[in-house]
């Protein structure tokens, strides 16, 4: 048995952060990337590069910058306490948020794209039929850019199972609670076990490759219409 009962433990709880990491971001991330793809403002260059700020920034930044924000110094962190709440930093809960903000623009992008190629035309169309606004998104919009959402789905996960950085930073290395397979990956080497992660290593492997197959799959249909 090449697998410990740590490393089963760290993979679940992967899979569960990974889990609720992409289905928050596809409910919190629709009516923003709705609002992208059909606003005139002046704010969507801004709001687009906030968005976008975890494809380039080092992820040790963004978990710093999240310990600092949640920490006991920090504005979050002093408003948990003033509530009697547990500070997040080295939680679960912790972990989320920090999961949430570090794969923010790989569920945005993918349903921005989508929701642009549909352009307005159907909607209008749905709209003299007399369908309301909340009715025409989920019988015209939500159908006709289901690539959209199952790319955004797909790369979210993925991006998320892949976390390290900031992980390691907001939530430490706690068996149970915090530790994902990237920082088990990490402990094994550090304690000179290569067999151990070589079989994490590996499987993280085999998974990014099904990742991008699956994208291209999802992603062909649209490129022969």
């Amino acid at each position: 048995m090449h697998f410990t009962a740590e490393n089963w433990q760290a993979v679940l709880l992967t899979l569960r952060l990974a889990g609720l990491t992409t289905l928050l971001l596809l409910v919190l991330c629709t009516p923003l990337a709705w609002w992208l793809a059909h606003t005139r403002s002046r704010w969507r260059a801004p709001i687009s590069a906030v968005v976008a700020l975890p494809l380039v920034l080092p992820p040790t930044v963004i978990g710093f910058y999240l310990l600092v924000l949640m920490g006991p110094q920090g504005p979050v962190g002093q408003l948990m306490q003033s509530m009697g709440l547990k500070l997040l930093p080295f939680t679960f809960n912790g972990l989320l948020i920090g999961s949430l903000v570090y794969s923010l623009p790989f569920a945005v992008q993918p349903l921005q794209r989508a929701f642009e190629a549909l352009g307005r035309r159907p909607m209008e169309v749905a709209a003299t039929l007399g369908a309301a606004p909340l009715d025409r998104f989920f019988s015209v919009a939500f159908p006709m850019a289901r690539n959209g959402f199952l790319t955004a789905a797909v790369m979210t996960f993925a991006h998320t199972v892949g976390e390290f950085g900031v992980v390691l930073m907001l939530g430490g290395n706690i068996p149970g609670q915090t530790r994902v397979v990237s920082v088990q990956i990490y402990d094994h080497v550090e304690a000179l076990e290569y067999t151990q992660a070589h079989w994490l290593a590996a499987g993280m492997l085999v998974f990014s490759f099904l990742v991008l197959l699956s994208i291209h799959l999802l992603q062909r249909p649209q490129s022969r219409t």
